[in-house]
């Protein structure tokens, strides 16, 4: 048996080949990995939490566990494996029933002028979309990531049937280099503004105003959401952002560094409160990023901003950020969240 639940408590038994223990528990840094006895090797964890985890072999890179087949849901990695204490919760809006009309999705393409190489977004339309309305749009980065793992236009077409949300449109915008355009880029501004809205508002009868444009990513696509759209009132009024990256720095360019890095961006909004924004937050309980998170709901907090934060009992990775998509999606576009649109 690969890994069994006692109470609070997993238990790994390490196949062969095994060094080492890493996951959502280590932050997923090898110099924090759990050696190989040749025992058993016993992590708590919170109660009703998915937790993921690999093996590290002799070279000191991560394996899958050979005698565990819960994958996770990463689109990047095939190593991750999981394991369930209790119960993971389910928002009952994936629950319900996908409506007999959907939304459409459309693909775009063209060469990169800010960035090099070929860049790719998708276009998700509401059902019913009418070009003679406008709608508020969304940013949203790493795309093919949202649309495909986090399944978020199918999200919004089972929400908007349901009439808990407004119609949006989703751009699902596919980066080149994530860790060079999200790691507070202004030139990923400049992509936005000279490659990526045009070609959408010259199709698609969306918001050209800040009250019905807003930011949507995670990690360090929740990095430079919040970065943008904090920093320009004229052009955003709304941002999610899960398990932001929020450790990092203008004037240095090494996002391993995150010891150096600070959270300039919390001081930031310290300093000057984006008082224009609403901002959904959430993190995983079992990362590393809790704690900036919960300092950067705290500023939002402490600057008067309109926002709601909340925790999930699972690590850093896309079954947390899944989970979260709903309260999200509620937050920016339900009937009470009137500034978009």
């Amino acid at each position: 048996m690969a890994v069994t639940v006692e109470g609070r408590t997993a238990i790994f038994t390490p196949p062969a080949g095994a060094t080492a223990l890493v996951g959502d528990f280590t932050d997923w840094k090898r110099r924090a990995a759990i050696p190989v006895t040749g025992a058993p090797l016993r992590v708590e964890l919170p109660r009703d939490s998915w937790t993921e985890y690999a093996w590290l072999g002799v070279d000191g890179e991560p394996f899958a566990d050979p005698d565990n087949d819960r994958k996770s849901l990463n689109p990047w990695w095939s190593y991750p494996r999981a394991v369930e204490v209790g119960t993971y919760a389910r928002h009952p809006l994936w629950d319900l029933p996908m409506p007999p009309v959907v939304g459409h999705t459309h693909r775009l393409a063209w060469q990169g002028g800010v960035f090099p190489g070929t860049r790719r977004a998708y276009v998700h339309t509401p059902a019913g979309y009418d070009p003679s309305v406008t709608y508020p749009v969304f940013l949203v980065q790493d795309g093919v990531a949202f649309f495909r793992t986090g399944r978020l236009g199918e999200l919004l077409d089972r929400a908007v049937a349901a009439g808990l949300v407004r119609p949006a449109v989703l751009v699902f915008v596919e980066p080149g280099d994530r860790t060079v355009e999200y790691y507070l880029n202004d030139a990923y501004l400049d992509f936005l503004l000279a490659e990526v809205l045009p070609r959408v508002e010259a199709d698609f009868s969306v918001s050209r105003e800040a009250a019905g444009r807003g930011l949507w990513g995670a990690s360090l696509g929740g990095l430079i959401s919040l970065y943008l759209g904090a920093s320009r009132p004229d052009l955003f009024s709304a941002v999610v952002t899960h398990s932001g990256a929020f450790i990092a720095h203008p004037d240095l360019r090494d996002v391993a560094d995150t010891v150096r890095a600070g959270e300039w961006l919390r001081e930031s909004v310290e300093a000057a409160s984006p008082a224009h924004l609403r901002v959904s937050l959430d993190c995983g309980v079992t990362e590393w990023l809790l704690p900036p998170n919960r300092r950067m709901a705290g500023a939002l907090a402490d600057a008067g901003v309109r926002h709601q934060y909340r925790e999930y009992a699972s690590g850093h990775n896309w079954v947390t950020w899944r989970a979260a998509l709903p309260e999200a999606l509620l937050y920016v576009l339900g009937e009470d969240a009137p500034n978009l649109s």
